[in-house]
């Protein structure tokens, strides 16, 4: 009986060494080096790193030149964001406090100088170029997001000297004319 046990042993254990051999030397031989690089760089991969962090998913499709762009951009709406808030706050406190007929309070410098409907004018304004600013921020996050999953789309696209798109000033002659006509010559090169 243990010699039973002991042959059927040995016995699944080539079978299973030798099926799984086999199926490790079929993966190998199919595999190319752009399959491989596809399988290392993922768009998915870009997409959610940039969602993440912005400028993340840069920095993964190796275009870190990009990232203080980025930045930039969210630094100049975060100023416009900070500025017309703290505006719209002060413009609609100074319009309560007109409204309430109250001149001595902590906006009476704005009180005083300005009409009840240029207060309302003023703050209305500020409110709405926040509420831009806040869009045009949103817009930038995803601009970002959508730069780093196309650029890793393209990540692994064939770049080369073969491939050329040149447009170039032409002069042509007429068919009946003498005096040559001029254009625009647009080449492509495979």
């Amino acid at each position: 009986m243990k010699l039973y046990f002991l042959f059927l042993t040995v016995f699944s254990v080539l079978i299973f060494s030798s099926l799984r051999a086999f199926s490790q030397n079929d993966t190998t031989y199919n595999e190319t080096p752009d399959s491989i690089m596809e399988k290392r760089h993922s768009p998915t991969k870009a997409t959610i790193m940039s969602a993440c962090l912005p400028g993340l998913g840069q920095i993964y499709n190796k275009k870190a030149w990009k990232v203080p762009i980025i930045y930039a951009g969210f630094g100049v709406f975060s100023y416009f964001i900070y500025t017309y808030t703290d505006e719209y706050i002060n413009y609609k406190c100074a319009y309560i406090e007109s409204v309430n007929g109250n001149m001595n309070g902590n906006y009476s410098d704005l009180v005083k100088k300005y009409s009840k409907d240029e207060l309302l004018s003023s703050r209305e304004f500020n409110r709405r170029n926040l509420e831009i600013n806040i869009l045009f921020a949103a817009l930038w996050y995803a601009l970002n997001i959508l730069d780093a999953t196309v650029d890793a789309h393209l990540y692994t696209f064939n770049i080369s000297d073969k491939l050329t798109l040149r447009v170039e000033p032409s002069v042509q002659p007429t068919g009946f004319s003498l005096k040559p006509t001029t254009g625009i010559r647009i080449s492509i090169h495979f």
